[in-house]
């Protein structure tokens, strides 16, 4: 009863945390922090070194509505920050005012639970004897989303849905392919190691009431000079159509596949 009214509450009530996300895009400038893209950061540091930096990484699960309020938040504050959107949320118009004003859109795939649920495959061993068939399918969704954009693509991010789960396999084994990575010019996916070897920290948000994993951000500036700091705009404002929409589409999703 309550996990189910924790989940009511997150889905539904909870007042909008965005007040509490632009106090921190203050914080983080007051104590002397780059805020920047994963694509950014990425970019060989200045001669005389790196500043303390924290790297904003938005994963648009859902919600367009709080993810474009998110990002005029950060304009306001002139942070730079990293938007990954899956193919149920592509906005290229919002993708477009992203880049144009220097942070990065790009795609958070999920081929690899799309394919099991729609074969209605269900064991993991089956799943990854396609994965030729299932990599050729996410270079031509990133070639598709590429040339709506007008730009090309150089990082992504796997998304975690509950098929990935139950399959214990998760959505980035498509990307442990260099030659995969080379034709589609992927500089780097947000949980390979390379990338996040080079944090201190790396900080997630949670539904309430646990808010972040392992900490807050608030207590983590000034102790770690590099965060990086994950977040879903479903987690910061309800939005009771979108979620709707979205807890409806798993439930079929669950007994269809």
């Amino acid at each position: 009863m309550k996990r189910l009214f924790r989940r009511l509450y997150s889905d539904y009530l909870m007042p909008s945390r965005l007040p509490e996300y632009e106090a921190l895009l203050r914080d983080a400038a007051g104590h002397g922090y780059a805020q920047v893209s994963v694509r950014d950061f990425l970019l060989p540091p200045p001669a005389q070194g790196r500043a303390p930096t924290i790297v904003h990484r938005h994963d648009i699960d859902s919600d367009l509505r709080t993810a474009a309020r998110m990002f005029a938040r950060e304009v306001r504050h002139g942070v730079r920050s990293s938007y990954y959107f899956r193919l149920s949320t592509l906005d290229f118009g919002l993708m477009r005012a992203i880049e144009d004003y220097g942070s990065e859109a790009s795609y958070h795939f999920e081929e690899i639970a799309t394919f099991a649920k729609r074969q209605h495959i269900k064991d993991a061993d089956e799943v990854r004897r396609h994965l030729p068939a299932i990599r050729e399918e996410f270079a031509a969704n990133l070639r598709r989303i590429e040339e709506g954009l007008g730009i090309k693509l150089r990082t992504v991010a796997s998304h975690g849905d509950f098929a990935n789960r139950r399959l214990k396999l998760i959505n980035n084994e498509i990307l442990a392919d260099d030659a995969l990575r080379a034709r589609c010019g992927i500089a780097c996916e947000t949980y390979d190691s390379a990338l996040l070897d080079k944090f201190d920290l790396y900080i997630s948000d949670r539904p309430p009431p646990q808010l972040y994993h392992p900490m807050s951000p608030h207590a983590a500036l000034g102790r770690y000079r590099s965060i990086c700091l994950l977040t879903h705009p479903v987690q910061w404002e309800t939005n009771w159509r979108d979620t709707t929409r979205c807890n409806l589409r798993r439930l079929a999703e669950g007994l269809t596949w």
